[in-house]
Formats: C-alpha cells, structure tokens, sequence
C-alpha cells in the first residue's frame, strides 16, 4: 500500500488536490489530499467513485473498428497499427478529394490537462490544416461580458472570501458546482456573513442559503440595473472610486433611471421591495462578493447578463477591499505560453474556417466544403451538443468517417468508425490550472495504463509521425511542453513558477502579489485600468455599449421555459455510467410548478412529453414549488437509455448562438409539457 498525491481532472472550477491510495498497482481509495491551500481534504462524490470509473468492466482497453450498422455499438478488436492505418487512408483520400478542411476535431475539456485538453492536439489539427473548432459551449459568453466591463477574466482570489461581510451567489449552484466556494462562504458566515442566492430555481445552493431571491430565466441584468437604480438613487456608490478607477458613469446613471424597481418587478418577477432590500443590503455592506455563476450565461442575451453583474462591485468600490469584489472566472491568472504549447505557426494560410461547435447539427448537414471526417476527444456531442436530433442525423451519415478517443463506449461511439482507448488521467503527466483558485499543479502519473489505452498527447504525437509529419515539435515530451507553457514572460503572474517546485511540491500559488498593477482594483481593467460603465470596445463590435437589458428570443408556440442545469453526481455526461452515482441520483425527472401542473392535469410521479419544434423526450414529473410558474426544469445529462427510456434532454435545445463570444443558447428553451400517452 502506498499513498501518493494527484489532481481532480473534471472541468470544475474547485481543481481539487487528492491524496490516492495504491495497493499491488490498483487505486483503492481516493481522497483529498488534506494539506491543498484551498481545497483541504474535502471532496465531492463524482471525485471519490474514480475507482469505480477507472475500473469500470465497461471501459474500452483495445482500439475498436466498426463492423455493425452506425447507431450500434457493434465492433471488432484491432491493433493500434491497424488503426492508425485506417486513419491515415481515410485522411489523405478526404483531404484529395476535399482538401483538410473537410476533417473536423471536436474536443472540450472532458480532462482539464494543458497537455491532454489542448496540447499535441492542437499541433496535429493545425498542422494538417482541418478546420478550427470554436470551443464556446461552456462560458463563451459570460466571459467575454465579464472582459468587456473588466478587462480580463481575472477577479479575487477566493481564499480572500472568508473575509466578506455579504456573498451574492448568483446564478450558481455552489453547492454541486464550486462545493469549496460554499465552504468558504460558511466560514465567512461563522464570522457574521449574509449569504444570498440568486437564481430561477431552489436548488442545493438556495436552500441553503440565508435568503433565496428567485428570478425569472434571463432577466438577471434587469435585477443589476434595478439595483444600480436603487444605488445611484440613494447615494450609495462609491463616488471617489467611481471617479477614479471607472469611466462611462454618466452613462450609466442615465441607463438605469429606465429601471425602477416597479418596472424591473415587472422583468424579473422579484418584487419591488426585495429589490429594494437587496440592493440596500449590497450598497451598505462591505466587503461584499458576488460569485457569478455559469448558468446565467447561457441564455440568449448571457454575455450582457455576465457585463451588467460585473459593474456591481466598482459602483460600489468593493475592489481592493479584501473579501470585496467578484468572481467570474480567475483564468487570466494562469494564462500560459498558449502559442507554444498549440503552435497556431503550423496553421496553412489563409487560415481554415471556424466552425462553432454549438452549431455541429448544421455543420454535419449543410457546411461547405463538407465534414467528411470528425474526429472526437474530450467530449461526448451525442449528449453534450444542443439539437440531438440534428447531431444525431448527421452522424449517422454514411459518407462521415468518424473516430473517438474515449475510455467508455459513451453515446458518440455509437456512430463512430473508429474507437480508440483513452488514458484516465491517473496515467498521464501533466499540467493543471484553476479557473477558479490561484494555483497550479503538476499530476505525475500514479498507474500504468490500463489495456492498450493512450493519453490524447501520446494519440496525437504518433499519428502525427504516421501521417508523416517531419517538424521537431512533434519529438517533444509532455516535461518539454510543460516546460513550455511555464516559460511565459507576458504573464507576470507566472514569475517565478517553474517544473522543478511543481514536481517536488504538487503545487504552487501563482505570483499574484508581486504582479499587482499598482492601482487599489488590484485586478486589470480597460481604459487605462478603469472599470468599463460605458465600454467603447463593444461599441465598435456593434454591441450596445451600456448595461442593459435584452428580452430572450420570443416562440409563442410553446409557452413554458425549460432549463437543464448540472445534477450533483454527475458532470455534464461525466458520471453517468457510474452504478453509484446514478443510484445516488435515482432517475431523470422533470421539475414542474403546481400551477403548470394543474392546467395540464399533471402529477408527480407521471410520465410526460416535453416537445418542441426540434424533438420530445419522455421524463417523469416532479410537481414541486422548487421552480416558478413557467419554468420546467431537469438536472444532468443521462446517458441514453432503451430499457429505463432515457433520453438526451438537448434534443430539444437550440443551437442559436448567444449574444457575446458565440456562446450556447441552452436554457433559453421553450417547450410544452403533455401527459403521455
């Protein structure tokens, strides 16, 4: 038996260190690892279960090749040679005919790894010249809205939350999402902390809470302008900060005269004196912190949603008060040499088409040159990608030669071609960032891999020299490219970083105070490090330059809103195949208010139909208060099942792109609900 240190992989914002234990070459218990800066010892359940994961009788160990009709997982054992053959065939006949644009990667960050998320991948696609894939369906949009007002992606280091006097957690649900965040705001509230969720629905996160303001899908900007009515109204901004570290405040205060708090009652279904309450809370309270969540973001107006919250903290001169200001994203802090690592120098010029990855159901059918061959890792689109029906179409396509990466035959290996066996991560070396905390860590491979599997950075580097590729930064090791994406003199924050602490440490904070602009933010902004009321960058983009508020796309043909936020067991698709986690889950259900309910003579525990234009999927009813009247809402994407039924929920999501950073559209559905037949 011994006990070694490791990293949480999953795209979670927590990047929790874990301590495994080991026994004859097998992983027997992972916990977390007790001495991490900010995650000590505490972990959730997704992490725990890895054994069950890693060791699951259903993992791929061998390369796979289909011999069923695509829609099957029927496949035959073949070798890696094999393979490897079979991919370099079809490529070069694709690219003869086609040229490589018609070869399409999809990836995301099914592995958070900097090496095995966006590393010899990104050299062998760039290199081969197929097309680019816009990676937008997670937090495009916000984080654009967020950089627009701010600058940069970059807000406090959450160890500093401890310190609030107020937390705002909106459109977050901590609890499943960024547990480590909820631990930190108990701690804050130990201390005499007011904790305040705001959101469309009474999740773990809201029930906890000290106050739980409910809001209607997509109005979360309307609730910022009224409280920024409220604010500028009762003179309760900070004039002297405002004065010196924003620009556009004129601007702003004739914004939001518009949004009283009646009339914003009116957008938001909050009433005229919670948002009265709440905007006096916030101006009288400091520090106070607002933790911005993902969910709000993926609606149709989501970038100015994230734009709109992000002005909150300057109007109030929160930042540079320690436990004062907001997070949205913390990445800008761990920014890493991206060229090196990636080498877009390798990309042909003119440079290969974008394709939106949220928009795969029409880029299997109608692009132009079209995909001939996708290749997928990182990601599972058979359940992630909006508009199954659309996705599920064009994979089907006989003419669409398709290969997947991946430990398990997951939904997208339904339709492929080709299956190759993927690498956990407890296999591989490699580099990990916070999107949240400030630290990096290094994973040393702590297992063998398991059967014949290989990491995407062992993939990638030996189809590159099979597809012929003569240039040297094919040669290079994993400690070679992790050398490389330290060595990045732009960003100070990586100032005295280097591979040798990592590997003897596990983990190092980054440089953030030795970096610090000079300025009492502390964090970089635009316009000469001021805070972005009026923001003449979206102005030239021909976006409205102000905060405000954008109703969500109008179908009148379907009257309730449903939305598909994450469960608590699983990540996205991740976890699904786990017998304890979706046990612990029970089953796929379809929250609905009494009142939708009744018009529709529904009842707990019936089958429903849930249908729009796109499709319909059959769940059960939850009547339940827990969701507002016109919302419906189901938690976490469920495998496909036959026998229980289960159906992908993002059949009846829309691949229309949101307003900032091409963002997803998910919770900006409409559908109607019948009993089934």
């Amino acid at each position: 038996m011994k006990r070694v240190r490791s990293v949480c992989p999953l795209d979670c914002p927590d990047t929790c260190g874990l301590s495994v234990d080991i026994e004859d070459g097998k992983i027997v218990r992972v916990d977390g690892h007790p001495d991490h800066p900010v995650t000590k010892g505490a972990i959730c359940q997704k992490v725990r279960r890895f054994p069950e994961r890693v060791y699951h009788r259903g993992r791929i160990l061998h390369p796979l090749r289909r011999k069923g009709p695509k829609g099957t997982l029927e496949f035959e054992r073949i070798s890696w040679s094999e393979a490897y053959a079979e991919i370099k065939s079809q490529f070069d006949n694709i690219i003869s005919k086609y040229g490589p644009e018609a070869i399409l990667p999809y990836s995301f960050y099914g592995n958070m790894g900097v090496l095995n998320a966006e590393g010899m991948d990104r050299r062998f696609f760039n290199r081969l010249g197929a097309s680019r894939l816009e990676r937008t369906i997670c937090n495009s949009a916000g984080a654009t809205g967020f950089a627009y007002t701010m600058g940069a992606n970059a807000g406090i280091d959450p160890e500093d939350t401890i310190h609030s006097n107020l937390i705002l957690i909106w459109g977050c649900n901590v609890i499943s999402t960024n547990m480590h965040q909820m631990l930190l705001a108990n701690e804050a509230r130990k201390r005499g902390a007011k904790i305040v969720v705001i959101d469309v629905h009474r999740n773990r996160s809201a029930k906890w809470a000290d106050w739980f303001v409910q809001i209607r899908p997509g109005s979360d900007a309307a609730l910022a302008l009224g409280m920024m009515h409220v604010l500028i109204r009762d003179h309760l901004v900070d004039e002297a900060f405002v004065s010196e570290y924003t620009v556009g405040f004129d601007a702003l205060k004739a914004q939001v005269e518009a949004y009283s708090p009646e009339r914003v009652a009116e957008l938001t279904g909050v009433s005229p004196e919670d948002i009265e309450s709440l905007a006096k809370l916030y101006g009288t309270t400091t520090p106070s912190f607002i933790r911005i969540g993902n969910g709000l973001q993926h609606h149709d107006n989501g970038g100015m949603i994230v734009r709109t919250i992000a002005c909150l903290p300057a109007l109030t001169g929160q930042w540079g008060v320690r436990g004062g200001g907001a997070i949205k994203g913390n990445s800008h802090y761990a920014v890493h040499n991206v060229a090196g690592v990636q080498r877009p120098d390798l990309l042909p010029r003119p440079l290969p088409r974008l394709v939106n990855m949220n928009q795969l159901g029409d880029v299997l059918q109608t692009a132009d040159p079209p995909v001939k061959a996708l290749f997928v890792y990182n990601s599972n689109p058979a359940q992630v990608a909006p508009d199954q029906n659309k996705v599920r179409t064009g994979l089907l396509r006989s003419d669409l030669f398709t290969v997947v990466h991946d430990l398990f035959p997951t939904d997208t290996c339904k339709y492929a071609d080709i299956v190759l066996p993927a690498t956990s991560h407890f296999e591989n070396l490699d580099l990990y960032k916070s999107y949240w905390h400030l630290y990096l860590q290094l994973h040393k491979p702590i297992i063998e891999p398991l059967g014949e599997s290989k990491s995407n950075f062992t993939l990638f580097k030996e189809l590159a020299k099979v597809m012929g590729f003569t240039e040297s930064c094919f040669d290079d090791t994993e400690e070679d490219m992790i050398r490389t994406a330290l060595d990045y003199k732009r960003n100070p924050y990586l100032e005295g970083v280097t591979y040798e602490d990592l590997w003897e440490q596990g983990w190092v904070k980054l440089n953030i105070e030795s970096a610090a602009d000079g300025t009492s933010t502390g964090i970089p902004t635009p316009t000469g490090k001021k805070v972005a009321f009026y923001s003449e960058r979206m102005e030239r983009n021909g976006l409205v330059p102000v905060p405000t508020h954008v109703d969500l796309q109008s179908d009148d043909s379907y009257p309730l809103y449903f939305t598909t936020p994450p469960n608590h067991h699983f990540l996205n698709s991740t976890g699904a195949n786990v017998a304890s986690l979706t046990a612990a889950e029970r089953r796929p259900v379809l929250q609905i208010h009494p009142i939708d309910a009744a018009c529709r003579s529904i009842d707990t525990g019936q089958l429903v139909r849930i249908f729009n234009d796109r499709g319909e999927i059959i769940l059960v009813a939850e009547v339940t208060t827990d969701v507002q009247p016109g919302l419906v809402l189901s938690q976490g994407l469920w495998w496909d099942d036959d026998v229980l039924g289960y159906q992908s929920v993002n059949t009846l999501t829309s691949q229309r792109i949101a307003d900032m950073g091409g963002g997803a559209t998910f919770f900006s559905t409409r559908v109607e609900v019948v009993k089934a037949g």
